[in-house]
């Protein structure tokens, strides 16, 4: 497998967000978010085989919740796949950043895929979802919308009551973009639109989904890697 990096954190997002977390950063993209912050993934990465990440990940027990990320993890199934089996046999929580470009039906059941459905806002890379991953879904999993204008929002909100999400995954996210060239500052000027704004059109729609901050921006500088 290529590998970008492999480090000890805190969950920044997602139900999970801020427990203990092993991320395991994959190389490669085929999509290319007008958001995306990234960018270091697209090309590169060092190979390893599968014994040499699971040695790295047991190096910093105790923690057991691993997130798998990129880049879009499942370029890279056919190793990706039987390191996710290995690692469920001993017990530890997976969990999977993913566009939902790739199929999805192999995915164990037991791994808590967070799929990012694309709304316009993403630029080249919108209308990439594969609409038969939401037969895919199960009740482990969360469906996530990177919210950069009311037009985004719009499309989210549409998404969602059409496909009735909230029935077929464990959670709906609504994430505010961040901008592409954030401040050091750690604060919510660095968002592409303001969470306070997105949280009233949520309410005034009575939808079902949950505001999901990147806290781990809030924690370290937002452009900072390895975090």
């Amino acid at each position: 497998m290529y590998l970008i990096e492999l480090y000890k954190s805190v969950q920044g997002e997602s139900s999970f967000a801020g427990l203990p977390c092993i991320f395991v950063r994959l190389a490669g993209c085929n999509l290319r978010c007008a958001w995306c912050d990234s960018e270091y993934t697209f090309t590169g990465g060092k190979p390893f085989t599968l014994d040499e990440i699971e040695a790295q990940i047991k190096a910093l027990a105790p923690c057991t919740l691993i997130e798998f990320t990129g880049g879009e993890p499942m370029l890279q199934a056919k190793e990706l796949l039987p390191l996710m089996e290995r690692l469920l046999a001993q017990n530890f929580t997976l969990m999977m950043e993913t566009s939902g470009e790739r199929p999805l039906t192999d995915v164990p059941k037991a791994v808590h895929k967070i799929v990012d459905v694309k709304c316009p806002g993403a630029g080249a890379a919108a209308d990439s979802f594969r609409m038969e991953n939401l037969d895919a879904l199960t009740g482990n999993d969360e469906v996530k919308f990177v919210i950069a204008d009311r037009a985004d929002y719009e499309f989210a909100r549409e998404f969602i009551r059409k496909h009735e999400l909230e029935l077929k995954a464990g959670q709906v996210l609504l994430s505010p973009a961040f901008q592409k060239t954030p401040s050091p500052q750690r604060t919510a000027d660095n968002m592409a639109l303001d969470p306070r704004k997105l949280v009233e059109w949520m309410l005034a729609d009575g939808l079902p989904a949950r505001l999901s901050l990147q806290i781990h921006k809030f924690i370290w500088e937002p452009m900072k890697k390895g975090v």
